[in-house]
């Protein structure tokens, strides 16, 4: 009898009026913590792509440089380097320079033979 006297308190305490507020702030407490912890967790996965992306940009690189120095270990890729670096040519080849036309004036206050009625129309522009 006593058993059943100790529980018959403990659900009297639960279902009061203070016990449920109380089980409603822990509720809400918890669930509260959950939602910040799914949002903790996207942005982990998040940063964990970002930081894979990286990884394998990082890996690229690596290989590219490493390529880059392979080819400096020969004559030739280092031969070719320097042509590129300076623009230098062997003997008996011939080298193109292009050169932009300096005949063209972009100059807008430099006009051609204008007229006065153009000249009236410029100053409204």
């Amino acid at each position: 009898m006593k058993n059943f006297q100790e529980q018959n308190i403990f659900s009297r305490i639960i279902h009061s009026k203070l016990g449920l507020i109380f089980l409603a702030i822990f509720i809400i407490f918890f669930s509260w913590n959950v939602i910040r912890f799914a949002g903790k967790d996207k942005e982990i996965i998040k940063n964990k792509n970002i930081s894979a992306d990286k990884i394998t940009q990082l890996q690229q690189e690596k290989d590219r440089l490493t390529k880059d120095i392979n080819n400096l270990n020969t004559q030739s890729g280092v031969e070719e380097t320097i042509r590129d670096k300076f623009g230098l040519a062997k003997e008996g080849e011939g080298m193109i320079v292009v050169v932009d036309n300096q005949d063209q004036t972009t100059d807008p206050n430099i006009q051609a033979n204008t007229t006065i009625l153009s000249k009236i129309k410029g100053w409204f522009k």
